[in-house]
This record gives C-alpha cells, structure tokens and sequence, in this order.
C-alpha cells in the first residue's frame, strides 16, 4: 500500500471484508473437542430449551418473593409523601421535628443478590411512586462533592422530559452541585410538569404533580459516616422544598443505623423497618420448583447437589451463584452426554430414540446402568437386546417412560416423608427436605441409624400429631393419578376413618364405665391398685391398646412406602440420561485454586497448551519453553534471596541451548542483548503475579515469596 505523503502523517487502512473470518456457530463451540459429533446442534438447542424454561420459573419466584416486600413498602412511601403532595407548604409540619421518612430494608448478607432486587425496586417505584429514583454506591461517593455529584447526575437520567435532558446537563457542568442547586432544580422540574398532558414515558408514578426523591442507599454499612450525617443534616433543612426519601439497604442489622450516626443524627430520621425472605427459604422453594419436580426432566446427584448446597451454606448465601452453578451443572451434562439427546419431556424423547444413529445405540448399550439391567434379563431378551436395534430402542422407549413413573412417585413419597420426619425431636433425618433428599440420593434411606431412629420416634407420636400428618399425607397422594400411590391414599383414607372410630369407641366406653362407677365406692387404696396395674402392662407389654396398635400399622405402612418408592437414582436404568455426576468437574469450576492453576501452569506448560516439544521429564527445564515458564522453574531452585546475575546466567544458558541453530543470523553481542531483554520482562511477570520482589537487604537480589512449590 502506498504511503506517500508530502508531510508526515498517519494512514488508516481498512480492512479487506473478504478477508474476515466467518462467525462460528454456537453449537460448533458447544461440540468443540469432542471426537464424536452425534446430535451436538440437537443437544444444544435442548439444553437452550430447558435452561429458558427454569430461568423463567426461578424470575416468577424472585418476583412472587418480593411482590410482599415490595408492595409494604411502596405504601410507606406513599403514606410518607401525603402530606406534602397535599399541600406542599405544610410538608415541614406534617414531618415531625423534620425528619426524613427512611426505610431499613433488611437484605441479608447474600449481597450478590442485593443488585437483582434492587433493580426489581427501582423499576417497581418508577412505576407506583415516583419517576425520581436514585441508587447510590459507597464505593462512588468518598465524600460529600461525589455524593451530590451522583444525586445530580441521576436525576437528570431521571427526568421524564427527554427533550430538555441535554440542555439540563450543560446545566449542570456550569452549576455548583449542592442542596440550594438541587431544591431549584426540582422547583423548575415541578412547576413544568403538567398532569393532564400526555409524556412520552406516561407510568401511574407520574400522576403526582410534585412527585418525592427517593434515594436509595445499596450497602449502607459502607458508606463512610461523615458523609451520612453531613447529607442528613444538610437535606433535613430542606424538606419543605426538596421531599426526601431514604431507602438504606442493609446487609446485617438495623442496629448499625445507630453505630455509623449518633442520636443527633438519626432523631432525624422517621425510619420503619422492612424484612425480606430468608435465603434459606428461597433455597428451599427454588429446589422445590426446580428439582423436586417432574416438570424438568434434568435431575443432580448427590454429591453434584451437595457442592452447590455447601457452597451456598458456607460462602455466600448466594441463590443467583447457586442458580448458576445449576446452570454449569446443566450445560456441561449436555456437553458430555451424548445420550443426554433423550433428556427431554417424554413424548418428545419417544420420537427422536426413533431416529438415534447405530452409535448412539451402542453408547445405550454401554451405559454401566443398561448393562446391569441386560444381565437380570432372560437369555432370548439378552440377545435381542444387543443386537437388534429395533428392539433396543423399543425398550428404551419403555425404560424412559418407566422413569417417569419413578420420579413422579418418588418425589411424593419423599414429600410424605419429610412431613413425618421433620415433625420429629432433634429431627434424626434433617430440618430440611433438601437434607432429606440428600440422604435418600446417597443410599438406601432404611440402611441408615438414622432412618431406624426415626421410626422408633414415629411409634411414639400423639393421636392428633399422627392424623395432622396423615392428613397432608393424603392431600399430597390425592392428586397422583398413579394406580399405586392412589391405593395408598385410600389406605391412608381408611387409617384416618379407625382413628376417627377409635375416638367415638373411647366415648362409649368412657360413659358407661362412669355410668357403672357412680354405683361404686372409690376410695385412694383402689385407685393406686388400678394405676400399678395399668403401669405393669405397659411394662410387661402383654397387651397393646387399639391406638398402639393402630399407631403400628401407620409406621409399618410408611415404611413398605419408602422401601418401595424411594430407592436410589442408580438402580433405575438409563438414569444416567437424565442425571449430572461429574461432581469433580463441577467442583473444579466453582471452587477455582487460581494459585495452584498458576503453578501448574508456569511449572508444566504443556497441561495446558498440548505442544509436544513442551513434554520433558520431572526436574528438567524444556528450552522451548516460555520465557516466564523458565524463569519460574529455576526460581524454584533458589533460595529466599536470589541473585539477578547468577539466575540471568542459567536463564540465558537454557535459552542459547534452543537457539544454537540461528546462532550465525544474528551477533553474539545482539544476542545477549535479546536474551537480557527476555530476561527482565520474564522478572517482571513473576513480580507482577507476585512470586518475586525487590529487597533492600541486597540492591542485586529479588526476595522469594512463595514456598512449597505452589
């Protein structure tokens, strides 16, 4: 290309547009590695489908969680702001002592989620209450200046007029940002503002003429204290003109309002107290709606479950990290699976089992699940499974819906369960369904002592707790359209009907026995005659009442129940379609080592960039390898202090050892200086990730800052 210029200049070339590369598919990345492609588009418009469908589910459920909290809280607001909308000149003595109406939400300490709602917030105060929103963060406002900076800058975006946005931030460069300039601004904002004339944006919060500021403070705790009463102070003097607000959004507890501002300061303040749901409940219903059901047919294991529930208990409380890690869970079960195809609701998995290729049907075949099922089966079938693949797929048609069938009865089961067990002392099987579920994954839930202890506990159960738990029990199993579960709430039914029965009996027999005593002379020796007999059967246990023994059939009832319905996910076949076991890869991901990663990295390039002149064996040093690569591995041999010489000259003794061939293009001169060039960049990389750093001790020697080889 020419350049040719009269003066010195700088030319701008375009790019050639045929040389461009073509954009990949997504499917094509989804695939990428993998020496077998079978269904990789199918498998990923699946997954596309079904991450779609539980992402909706858990937004319905954030939006149901708030629409309480959201919906008390906006009637505070507006409460708070009535005396001023109805005559802005009494605002001053409608606020007593001219406090600030506040509002403490209470958050929890899972502020990864605190940004979720309180976009969800503001978007709900846009539309009921006020289109003057602010969200401040502590990390924008270190003093006062940026605090009113912000304030400003926001409610410019905030102005529903969109026509004079511009000229109002040219306004604002020119104007001093502080309480006066912000009083003004909204006297004007408010005397242009004309109700009955349709906006642009037009939502039910425009119909107050002299709408309120709402400020909403995201992590209170973080704010630094000068600024809060500075900004308090300061807006309390202004409230007749400048209606206020204030939302703190607080992570611990509302007593450290009280900690960060004294009595001077918060006596200004009109604050009400607002409490959102327990995470811990969240969780609960979101695995509820997302694993406990058969409306999605993607299913954990346990120890897969276990790692995004000890993550969320012991980290961060987080629902949005724990959604994703269901989300990595789910993507890379399709990404690995190749049968994972038929991991879709049962009709449709039915058609395409019809159109699976030879491949797929040997992958069915080679399943450790399918395998084990092949060989209870009798001979003739044996055969035919193996080698005819009309009849394979014929049977996985029937293994899949045989599935279904399990889920659908496990899941309630498992529910009936956990009303039985979570009524329980000291509650043997968990407080939790999670904990419950957890446990009936792993093994067989009978084997375990805790299983036994809660049965010896469920023998021991009052009459009213025992048909309280019936009850759900049977509201549960009622709506099953399964023969079997259908049974067992008519059984249930039944139980219900002799305990009923048990009661009326007990009347009778209490007012004849009163009727026949009233002829008798009771005196105390009869009476502690009779109760030392009673005492003496129960002890010896010669004879059960009708309620023990009724009490006996119910735990023996529930006991066929789980033995029969809650056997674990590995004895069904094909149970790996459906299921995601690779725990160790998950944890991988979620539970990232960046230090160990960064070793393993610096110390064997080759793990991760699979060139085969990197391989070299255990304590040797490859030439070829990277720069920083060498330079970290003969740091390893070095002491606490290293010298910059000595360890310039072994670097540059492995570099010239991969160099030898081109040694007579360039000088030798040239060369050293290429390789201390090398040299230095290669410290600086180790001193940036913080292997090295430089000592005052020796003005020659870098200080060693990691030890035992990691």
């Amino acid at each position: 290309m020419a350049t040719s210029s009269v003066s010195k200049g700088c030319f701008v070339f375009k790019p050639n547009l045929k040389k461009r590369k073509t954009s990949v598919p997504i499917e094509e990345y989804f695939n990428k590695g993998k020496n077998e492609s079978e269904d990789s588009k199918l498998r990923f418009e699946t997954y596309q489908l079904i991450w779609q469908q539980m992402k909706s589910e858990t937004e319905q459920l954030q939006e149901e969680f708030n629409k309480n909290l959201f919906d008390s809280l906006i009637r505070f607001l507006q409460k708070s702001h009535s005396g001023f909308q109805k005559n802005s000149r009494d605002w001053g003595c409608q606020i007593k002592h001219r406090e600030i109406p506040t509002a403490a939400l209470i958050l929890g300490v899972n502020v990864t989620d605190h940004d979720l709602t309180f976009r969800s917030l503001t978007e709900a105060l846009q539309n009921n209450v006020t289109p003057y929103v602010v969200s401040l963060q502590a990390r924008d406002c270190p003093d006062m200046k940026h605090f009113l900076q912000k304030v400003f800058s926001q409610l410019m975006d905030c102005h529903v007029d969109v026509e004079s946005k511009e000229q109002e931030k040219d306004i604002q460069k020119k104007i001093h940002c502080s309480m006066d300039s912000l009083s003004s601004w909204y006297m004007n904002v408010t005397q242009k503002m004309d109700p009955g004339k349709p906006g642009k944006k037009r939502t039910s919060s425009s119909q107050w003429q002299s709408p309120p500021v709402v400020l909403i403070l995201k992590d209170m705790e973080s704010f630094t204290t000068k600024v809060l009463q500075d900004f308090i102070i300061i807006s309390s003097q202004h409230l007749h003109e400048f209606p206020l607000i204030l939302i703190f959004g607080i992570a611990t507890s509302p007593i450290i309002i009280h900690r960060l501002l004294p009595h001077a300061v918060s006596s200004l303040l009109c604050i009400e107290i607002f409490q959102s749901l327990s995470c811990k409940e969240h969780l609960t219903t979101v695995l509820d709606k997302l694993l406990l059901t058969t409306q999605f047919p993607f299913k954990l294991s346990e120890k897969v479950l276990q790692i995004l529930i000890s993550i969320f208990l012991y980290y961060d409380f987080s629902i949005q990290n724990f959604i994703k890690g269901l989300q990595l869970s789910l993507l890379e079960h399709f990404y690995s699976q190749p049968l994972s195809v038929l991991c879709c609701n049962l009709p449709e998995a039915k058609g395409r089992i019809n159109f699976l290729s030879d491949n797929q049907c040997e992958n069915i075949r080679r399943l450790p699940s399918f395998r084990r099922y092949v060989e209870k089966q009798a001979a003739e079938k044996q055969v035919a499974l193996l080698t005819s693949d009309r009849f394979l797929k014929e049977e996985t048609q029937s293994l899949l819906e045989n599935l279904q069938v399990y889920h659908t009865n496990y899941f309630l089961i498992l529910r009936c369960l956990h009303q039985f067990t979570s009524s329980l002392p000291k509650y043997p099987l968990g407080r939790q369904i999670r904990e419950l579920y957890c446990t009936c994954l792993e093994k067989n839930v009978w084997d375990s002592e805790e299983y036994a202890s809660a049965l010896q506990l469920l023998r021991m159960l009052a009459k009213d707790e025992l048909m309280t738990i019936l009850q759900k029990c049977f509201n549960i199993l009622k709506s099953s359209s399964e023969k079997q579960l259908g049974s067992s709430a008519k059984r249930i039914e039944e139980l219900l009907a002799q305990f009923q029965s048990l009661d009326e009996a007990k009347e009778e027999e209490d007012t004849s026995e009163s009727q026949s005593k009233g002829l008798q002379k009771t005196d105390l020796y009869h009476l502690q005659k009779s109760l030392l007999e009673m005492k003496e059967l129960r002890r010896t246990g010669k004879k059960q009442t009708k309620f023990e023994l009724l009490r006996e059939k119910v735990a023996n009832f529930i006991d066929g129940l789980v033995r029969e319905h809650l056997l674990p996910p590995e004895t069904q076949p094909l149970h790996e379609v459906v299921y995601f076991t690779a725990a160790h890869t998950l944890h991988e991901h979620l539970n990232a080592a960046p230090r160990i990663a960064l070793h393993t990295a610096l110390n064997n390039p080759y793990y991760y960039l699979k060139n085969e002149a990197l391989k070299s064996e255990e304590g040797c040093i490859p030439s070829v390898a990277p720069d920083i690569c060498i330079a970290y591995k003969l740091h390893l041999e070095c002491s606490r202090l290293i010298n910059l010489v000595d360890w310039s000259e072994a670097f540059a003794t492995v570099v010239t050892a991969a160099e030898k061939m081109d040694a007579s293009s360039v000088t030798s001169e040239e060369r050293n200086e290429i390789i201390h060039a090398r040299f230095i960049r290669a410290v600086s990389e180790l001193e940036l990730l913080g292997f090295v750093k430089p000592t005052k001790r020796k003005a020659d020697h870098v200080a060693r800052l990691t030890w035992g080889g990691c």
